[in-house]
This record gives C-alpha cells, structure tokens and sequence, in this order.
C-alpha cells in the first residue's frame, strides 16, 4: 500500500507536528471511533478500509459510493465520523454535509478530497465540516486526524489553512462596518483563548502559554462556543475574523 492516498508530492514544513500532538494527546478510548467511509471511488475506498483497519481504536462501519448514500448510511449507522470526498455524483460531499448533520448530529464530518478550491473549503466549513484535508496526505495522517476530530478538534490541511486565512483577511477589508452586527462579549481571557486557538494550537498548548490547567481551557474554547452559538473551533475562529475579533496582519 502505498504512504500517500494521491500523487507523491512535498508536503508543507511542520504539517507533522500538530498531528503527533494530538496523538500524544489521546488517552486510551472505552469503544472504538466508528467511521463511514464515502467516496466515488470504489478502490479508494477499499485502501481506506484497509488502512483503518490496522487500527484498533477505529472501526470502520459502512461504506457509501454518492453523498445520496451516504446520508442514509449515516442515518441507520450513526458513526463517530464521516470521511468524505467532495465532489461526487448524484449529491456531493457538501451538500450531503448539510444532510447529514441533520439525521445524524453526533457525527463530525472530514473531507477528504483532491480538491485545493477555496470555494470548496469556505462551503465546507459553512456546511458543518469540522476538518478539511487534501489526498496527498500520509496514510498514517488520516487516523492520527480521526482520532483528533474524534477528540473535538479541527483538522485542516496547513495550505488550504493559508488560503483560508488569506481570504478571511480580504473579506474583513471589504466588509462594510456600518452592517455588522455586534458581537458577542468575550472575557480578556477567553480573546487570549481564541487568539491561540487561531494560530492552531491544541489545548495542551494553550495551557501551558496561560500557565492555566488544561480542564480550565477546555471550559474556556466551550464558554467561546455558547457565546458565539458555534459549534467548533474552527467556525469560531472563522466567526472572530469576520467580527474583527481577532486582527489578522
């Protein structure tokens, strides 16, 4: 089996290092992360599942080929997670993102695509995606990355993170001020939270740059959530760039 699911191409500098964090992170599961598998391609598919299984605390549950099938897989099944392609026949992976949130809203969605666009990115994201991740990724990459959504965090490749920021960047330069509305209050603390958060850092991190324990950050990303009526991280961080929350420079 080869190490990368697309073309053998270099990967960004440091893109390892949040990955392996995350895994030290983990501690030992009761049950094992329950995963639907949904993409186009049947023998991609089948790589997938061979891969995954190598893993004792991921179990792949169910397969689906369109994002037609995979809403009703998701339905009847209620996995942990779903790794989905994009772009697919009859409902793609976004538009099936929406639906399944709906019938199954435990489950935490990461796409898994060749897909570099923006646009696809943005909708992602809007749709309910909590993670974002381009095929040329290492095998290894995809369960250290389930195991982190799986956690609660946010996955996403570093250069489609690039492009987002860029982009979040050039919104809020043209955003008329005179038509946002205000935003939710947050603590000096909980804008120091989010600022590293923004920057990607995990949570054991974060705690050891407030000199704060790691159950009071939690607390802290959780109050950031309610407040803002998000769901994950990475919609907060989207939302503090829009409402000029955060600065980007």
């Amino acid at each position: 089996m080869a190490d990368t699911f697309g073309p053998a191409m270099p990967m960004p500098e440091g893109r390892a290092e949040p990955v392996e964090q995350a895994t030290r992170d983990l501690g030992p599961r009761a049950e094992p992360i329950r995963v639907l598998v949904v993409d186009d391609h049947a023998l991609f598919r089948r790589g997938l599942e061979i891969v995954l299984a190598q893993e004792e605390d991921i179990q792949v549950v169910g397969e689906a080929g369109d994002g037609a099938e995979a809403v009703d897989q998701a339905a009847d099944l209620l996995p942990d997670i779903v790794l989905m392609d994009v772009r697919m026949p009859k409902r793609g992976g976004i538009e099936a993102c929406t639906a399944i949130k709906e019938v199954a809203p435990s489950a935490k969605i990461i796409m898994l695509t060749i897909s570099d666009e923006e646009a696809d990115l943005y909708d992602a994201i809007k749709a309910g995606a909590t993670g974002y991740l381009l095929k040329e990724i290492s095998t290894d990459e995809v369960s250290t990355a389930i195991r982190a959504v799986a956690d609660g965090q946010s996955q996403i490749s570093p250069s489609m993170a690039a492009k987002l920021l860029t982009e979040f960047k050039s919104m809020i330069q043209r955003t008329d001020e005179s038509k946002l509305v205000p935003a939710p209050r947050l603590t000096d603390r909980e804008l120091e939270v989010l600022k590293l958060v923004a920057t990607g850092m995990n949570n054991r991190d974060i705690a050891k740059e407030l000199y704060i324990s790691e159950n009071t950050v939690k607390n802290h990303v959780r109050n950031i959530l309610e407040k803002l009526q998000l769901h994950s991280r990475m919609e907060a961080v989207v939302y503090a760039m829009r409402e000029k929350i955060l600065e980007i420079r």
